[in-house]
């Protein structure tokens, strides 16, 4: 009989052993299998592969070779596993060599997307495939508990938010624009709230990263790249000139009114209303080259109250509620569009169209 060996460390949960291991990445696919999909949902332990996520995570890899990190596949070995220690000291005694017969199953729990996205990056850059994942690996106590395995992992899977995501992200060229943008204002750099996607009621900040990096990519760009090599410059003096003809910023940072009374009472203190002015940025600075800045002064014109209800309702508010929706920031930027004298471009009259469809029906 043939066997994998492989170098391991032995450890213990819910009283059974399992193992850590460390396998090249040309083996994953040759090692590792998943259920077959072809299988109803009851007689799989884990989801069905999304086409989408496979070739993201593969592509992830393999455009950064120096420094991309997956973590630990997971999975269950259908046959008898055998480990050696390194010693009998006892602080070897857990370091040894695990050896699993080839005709064992080893089905994975968590990280099938991975493993198939690995096969692809190897397929796009075959130097890979001497690097290495970790895995780690349990006895196979039957479908249920594979099941059981699936549920407890994802259910206790907790995603970061968007603010954090945007945050750590030192790649993406629009997370790093929104870094910048923090740096270089002040009033970003104390308002906008670095962890969450959404703020508590009495929150000292009046926007959260998220929203300020939605702002930006429809200003700048998905890539942060619409003004070429100026972008970062021109996006930066950009909200400087917004900031200098919104008031109640200006209040804000004189501490003469706090930020929760801001939300409560203005719609332009919330996220919906902030991508707006990223749209209206976008068309702004290109439409209107020499005249952007003082185009801008008409913001001080806006009745920004929610109480204002011809013409904030329905657009970016229903009833009591802001609503954040794509179709709402359309709606938002629509009526900043038209207090500098813009006309509407073809995504803000699918939006006005939309809007008066529904007007018409109530």
């Amino acid at each position: 009989m043939n066997y994998y060996s492989f170098s391991a460390i032995r450890g213990t949960q819910s009283g059974q052993p399992f193992y850590t291991v460390m396998v090249p990445l040309s083996q994953v696919p040759r090692i590792f299998c998943f259920d077959d999909t072809s299988l109803p949902a009851e007689l799989r332990s884990q989801r069905v592969l999304s086409k989408a996520r496979v070739p993201q995570i593969a592509t992830y890899i393999a455009n950064n070779p120096d420094n991309y990190i997956l973590s630990s596949l997971c999975a269950c070995v259908d046959g008898e596993m055998s480990f050696r220690s390194a010693s009998n000291a006892s602080e070897l005694r857990n370091v040894g060599i695990l050896t699993i017969p080839m005709e064992a199953r080893i089905l994975l729990n968590d990280g099938q997307h991975r493993r198939a996205a690995i096969e692809r990056a190897i397929n796009l850059k075959p130097e890979l495939e001497n690097e290495s994942v970790s895995v780690v690996l349990f006895c196979d106590l039957g479908l249920e508990r594979s099941q059981q395995m699936f549920a407890d992992l994802n259910k206790n899977a907790v995603r970061p938010s968007g603010s954090l995501n945007v945050l750590y992200d030192h790649r993406d060229p629009l997370a790093k624009l929104s870094a910048h943008v923090l740096s270089e204002i002040e009033f970003f750099g104390r308002f906008t709230d670095l962890e969450h996607s959404s703020l508590s009621n009495k929150s000292p900040s009046l926007y959260t990263l998220s929203s300020l990096n939605q702002a930006n990519g429809w200003l700048a760009d998905r890539e942060a790249d619409r003004f070429g090599n100026e972008t970062r410059a021109i996006v930066v003096e950009y909200w400087r000139e917004v900031f200098e003809n919104m008031r109640d910023w200006h209040e804000l940072q004189a501490c003469t009114v706090k930020a929760h009374e801001l939300r409560q009472k203005k719609v332009h203190a919330h996220g919906v209303i902030l991508q707006g002015f990223g749209l209206l940025g976008a068309r702004l600075i290109l439409e209107k080259p020499k005249k952007w800045h003082t185009l801008l002064k008409k913001l001080g014109e806006i009745d920004w109250s929610r109480t204002n209800s011809t013409v904030w309702e329905k657009r970016v508010m229903n009833g009591k509620r802001m609503n954040g929706q794509s179709r709402s920031v359309l709606l938002g930027a629509n009526v900043l569009y038209r207090s500098v004298g813009l006309e509407l471009d073809e995504r803000g009259r699918t939006a006005e169209e939309s809007l008066s469809k529904e007007s018409s029906i109530d």
